[in-house]
């Protein structure tokens, strides 16, 4: 469950998490791409249109950070969106399954001190996932999960990986 962490030919730092969810491809295509379900994990809202090229702005549904702009990169409906996160690029990829829906998320860092931080974040957002998907309390809703987790992926990752906490002012920097 937990992310991994690779260097790249370019030298950047991609995160790696793929998740076995017990769901068909269209309903954690809907989860992952609509609104009504992006709230219950993804750590912003997603507002634009939803097709390649499209620009995208991401507000922090509690105002922890300020809003920031992006591009929907890919738009590939039931199986890809790729989009630009600020300065980062974060994929979400679905591929069926006998039992349901493999789900790979890449996130490709600007920054290697934010991998730590950013591993436990979507660590958190897709146990969230999950959880939404079953039909369960949404996890995400506290910030005690991450605080547990960030120690883990400070080992995992190393301290290099770890040079860049939470913004001032969000729930996980107090």
């Amino acid at each position: 469950m937990y992310g991994t962490l690779e260097r790249l030919d370019d030298g950047r730092s991609r995160l790696r998490f793929t998740r076995t969810l017990a769901h068909p491809p269209d309903k954690v295509w809907r989860a992952i791409t609509e609104p009504e379900h992006l709230g219950h994990w993804f750590p912003t809202t997603i507002e634009s249109e939803r097709a390649a090229g499209a620009p995208l702005r991401f507000s922090f549904p509690g105002g922890e950070a300020p809003p920031f702009e992006g591009e929907m990169v890919v738009y590939e409906p039931p199986s890809v969106m790729e989009l630009r996160w600020g300065p980062d690029i974060v994929r979400l990829e679905l591929r069926a399954t006998a039992t349901g829906t493999e789900l790979t998320l890449l996130d490709t860092l600007e920054a290697h001190g934010k991998a730590a931080r950013d591993g436990t974040g979507w660590h958190t957002c897709l146990d969230s996932l999950a959880a939404h998907l079953g039909g369960g309390p949404a996890a995400r809703e506290s910030m005690a999960a991450w605080r547990d987790l960030h120690p883990r992926y400070v080992e995992r990752f190393g301290p290099e990986a770890a040079t860049i906490g939470p913004p001032e002012g969000h729930p996980a920097a107090s």
